[in-house]
């Protein structure tokens, strides 16, 4: 169906236009135009159609691209892993992730949007599991919003807006070692709550908002699975760092 929204916009575009150029020959070579004619000018105010017509058709296709978007990085996202490890654009499967993580990185009443900020190495495909390497970018960055939205309680706008919340990604290779840190900018961690990070059912949300399970099963992937290497840096008042490094076979 998008496929067929998407083709008939492109087909409708210059038929409009086309009717548009015809209309505008009338208008030219009919000078002296009827009662009916002026008024219903007036009533559809024809003008202003014909100027918006085109931001219509160019917003659905606007829409229909981001349909497609979305569609693309949830297949991406969510793709089935075979019982052997399969060459990965890991950059894919970040961009997938904040991209169905988008909703919750805009502005809202208590906080200016949070800022992604990519730093892409040159990366070569990875042989792993995707859609497992997609849940620990998953639950990196959710719980990256997650810190984030906490520091802003008890901030106003103005003070958010001077240090704007935001997430770096960097990707990088080291050694035999695809090196992928994710930097957030939030209040950060005590040395004891960073000790706990990744232990089985530990949370620091409320009650009925964390299981406790994302970073322990994300380090389960990267280490045991994926022979790789979970870290968390962390400095109160800083911000926090996951560092995940997974081997280049």
């Amino acid at each position: 169906p998008l496929g067929f929204i998407a083709a008939s916009l492109k087909q409708a575009k210059p038929t409009f236009a086309d009717i548009i150029e015809h209309l505008k020959i009338y208008q030219a070579t009919l000078p002296d135009k009827t009662e009916e004619i002026l008024d219903h000018e007036s009533e559809i105010d024809l003008e202003y159609t014909i100027e918006d017509l085109p931001k219509m058709l160019d917003s659905m296709t606007m829409a229909c691209d981001r349909l497609k978007n979305i569609s693309t990085s949830l297949r991406t996202f969510s793709r089935a892993d075979r019982e052997y490890k399969v060459p990965f654009n890991l950059h894919e499967g970040i961009d997938s992730t904040i991209l169905i993580l988008k909703h919750r990185l805009k502005a809202n009443e208590q906080r200016p949007a949070i800022e992604v900020i990519t730093n892409y190495g040159n990366l070569p495909q990875v042989e792993c599991f995707p859609g497992q390497l997609n849940q620990v970018f998953m639950n990196i960055l959710a719980n990256a919003i997650d810190a984030l939205e906490e520091w802003s309680h008890g901030r106003n706008f103005e003070e958010i807006q001077a240090d704007p919340n935001s997430i770096t990604i960097t990707t990088s290779i080291v050694d035999k070692f695809v090196k992928i840190s994710i930097t957030d900018n939030g209040k950060g961690m005590s040395e004891e709550v960073k000790r706990k990070i990744f232990d089985h059912l530990f949370t620091t949300k409320a009650v009925g908002k964390g299981t406790g399970l994302g970073l322990a099963i994300a380090k389960q992937i990267v280490e045991e699975t994926h022979s790789g290497k979970l870290i968390c840096n962390s400095v109160v008042g800083e911000g926090t760092e996951f560092v995940m490094e997974i081997p280049v076979f």
